[in-house]
C-alpha cells in the first residue's frame, strides 16, 4: 500500500482564533498597507513547491529481529535528554500481542522524508533541512513554538514527531547529529545511539533512499547481515 499524503493545506491551520497584528503608519506611506514585524504565523507562509534536498542517510529496521527491549528508546531518549524516557524516545516500539507476528511488532523511525510534510508545513521554519548535516530533517527548539503542526501532518501512524509534554515542544530524530549525552564511538562503528544498542542488529543506517511507494518501505531484511 503506497503511503498517502494528508491533503491539509497551510490555511487550515490558525493558531488560536485568528492573528492580530500591531503596526503603525509611516509618513509617507498613507494609502499604502503599513509595514509591521509580524509574529510567525502560518498566514504568510505558502507550502515549498519543491521538494528540499534529500537526505544523505536513512534509518531502516527488521521488525522480524527486533524482541521488543525497547534498548534503542532507553538510548535515544539518554542521548538527547540526558534521561531514559520512553514518552521522548525518537523512535518508538509499538507492539499489539492480538496480532500474529510479525504484526504484533512495529518499529515506528522518522523517515527522513523526500517530501516532508513537517518541514514544508511548519509556520515557524523550525522544521528544516540541516544542510550542515546531510540534510536531516530536524526541529530547532529556539524556534518550535509548540503548535504541534508537525505531528498533525506527519502521514504516519504513530507520527514520527514526538511531543515533550516537559517542554511543551516538539522533537524529532535527528539521526544522533545533536545528541548533547551522547559520547560518540570512532568513525567506525555507528553514531547513531539506537544502532549502536540493538542487541538484535535489527537497525540500520542506509545511503540509498528507501522504498517511497510502500508503508513498508524502511521495514527490511537485516537477517543478511554477518
Amino acid at each position: 500500500m503506497g503511503e498517502t499524503k494528508k491533503d491539509v493545506s497551510r490555511r487550515e491551520f490558525i493558531i488560536g482564533s485568528g492573528a492580530i497584528f500591531a503596526g503603525f503608519v509611516v509618513p509617507g506611506t498613507v494609502g499604502n498597507e503599513a509595514l509591521v514585524d509580524k509574529p510567525a504565523t502560518v498566514e504568510n507562509l505558502a507550502p515549498s513547491a519543491v521538494p528540499p534536498a534529500a537526505s544523505a542517510s536513512y534509518l531502516v529496521v527488521d521488525s522480524k529481529k527486533c524482541s521488543g527491549c525497547l534498548s534503542c528508546m532507553f538510548a535515544c531518549s539518554t542521548v538527547h535528554e540526558g534521561v531514559a524516557s520512553l514518552s521522548t524516545s525518537r523512535i518508538q516500539i509499538t507492539q499489539n500481542s492480538l496480532q500474529p507476528f510479525p504484526y504484533d511488532l512495529a518499529m515506528n523511525q522518522c523517515r527522513q522524508c523526500t517530501d516532508p510534510l513537517c518541514v514544508n508545513n511548519c509556520p515557524t521554519g523550525a522544521c528544516k533541512v540541516d544542510a550542515a548535516n546531510g540534510n536531516v530533517r530536524v526541529i530547532d527548539q529556539a524556534k518550535c513554538i509548540g503548535c504541534q503542526t508537525c505531528l498533525k501532518m506527519c502521514p504516519h501512524p504513530a507520527h514520527r514527531a514526538i511531543w515533550d509534554v516537559a517542554s511543551k515542544k516538539a522533537t524529532k530524530c535527528d539521526l544522533c547529529t545533536n545528541a548533547p549525552f551522547f559520547n560518540k564511538p570512532d568513525a567506525s562503528k555507528p553514531q547513531q545511539a539506537c544502532v549502536a544498542v540493538c542487541p538484535m542488529d535489527a537497525i540500520s543506517v542506509v545511503k540509498q533512499v528507501p522504498d517511497q511507494t510502500d508503508d513498508r518501505g524502511y521495514d527490511v531484511n537485516l537477517r543478511k547481515k554477518s
